[in-house]
C-alpha cells in the first residue's frame, strides 16, 4: 500500500495522530528531503527508514518503488510540508500505483491553501487552484485566460516574486480587484494582508517579503 501522509506546513502540532502512526508503521518513508523529514521524525521520536523521493528522481524511481509495494511493502510518502501532490511530488507514484493495482490511501491533513482561502473573506464555495504560475513560457497566456474567471483563484508564490506577481495581477485583473495574501501559514510570523490588489502590492513594496505565500484573488464579478 502507498500511504500519502500530509505533514505540518508550520506548527508541528498540526500533524494528526493517524499520520504519526503511519510514519511509525510503514516499511519505508519516501521523503522529498530526508533532512527536513528527519527533523520531523526526530521531534516525535520516530525511528524509521527514509528514502529520497523528489522531482529530480521520481520518474526514474516510480516503477521500482511500485514493484516493491506489489511485493508487499507498505510505504509512506511525505513532502517537506503539506500534502504530497499539491505543488509537490506525489502525482506520478499515485497514478502508477492505481494503474498497477496497488492500494493508495491519502490521509486528510495540512495544506497551505485551505486556511488561506477560508480565512481570506472571499467566496470559497467555488474556487480554482492554480498553484505556481509558469515563471516564463505560458505565464502571459495563462493570466489572459484567467481574466474572465468568476471563481476565487488561489496561487502559490515565492517571496522573491510576490511584488512582481501582484503587479501583473493588477495589470490583468484591475487595481481594485480584491485579494488576500497569506504569509507563513501556521508559523510564528503568520500574516494576512487583505485589500485591493493596489493596496496589497503597495504593502509588500514597503515591507520586505519573507516566507511562503498564498495569494487568494477574487473572481470577476
Amino acid at each position: 500500500m502507498l500511504h500519502i501522509v500530509p505533514t505540518p506546513v508550520g506548527n508541528l502540532e498540526d500533524i494528526t495522530l493517524r499520520a504519526l502512526r503511519i510514519l511509525k508503521e510503514a516499511d519505508l518513508i519516501l521523503a522529498e528531503d530526508t533532512r527536513t523529514t528527519g527533523i520531523l521524525l526526530s521531534h516525535f521520536d520516530i525511528k524509521n527508514r527514509l528514502l529520497s523521493y523528489h522531482k529530480f528522481n521520481e520518474h526514474a524511481a516510480v516503477s521500482r518503488l511500485v514493484e516493491r509495494m506489489q511485493a508487499g511493502e507498505d510505504m509512506a510518502l511525505v513532502s517537506d510540508a503539506g500534502t504530497p501532490g499539491i505543488s509537490d511530488p506525489g502525482f506520478l507514484i499515485a497514478r502508477e500505483c492505481v494503474a498497477q493495482g496497488v492500494e493508495v490511501e491519502c490521509l486528510p491533513g495540512a495544506t497551505a491553501f485551505v486556511p488561506a482561502l477560508v480565512g481570506s473573506g472571499l467566496p470559497c464555495d467555488k474556487f480554482v487552484f492554480e498553484g505556481f504560475l509558469p515563471q516564463k513560457k505560458g505565464r502571459t497566456s495563462r493570466l489572459a485566460f484567467l481574466q474572465e474567471e468568476v471563481r476565487t483563484m488561489v496561487f502559490y508564490e515565492s517571496p522573491y516574486r510576490i511584488v512582481k506577481t501582484l503587479t501583473q495581477f493588477e495589470e490583468v485583473f484591475g487595481a481594485e480587484r480584491r485579494v488576500a495574501v497569506c504569509r507563513e501559514i501556521s508559523k510564528i510570523h503568520e500574516e494576512h494582508v487583505r485589500g485591493t490588489l493596489a493596496e496589497v502590492r503597495a504593502h509588500f513594496e514597503e515591507q520586505t517579503p519573507k516566507g511562503e505565500f498564498v495569494i487568494v484573488v477574487a473572481g470577476k464579478e
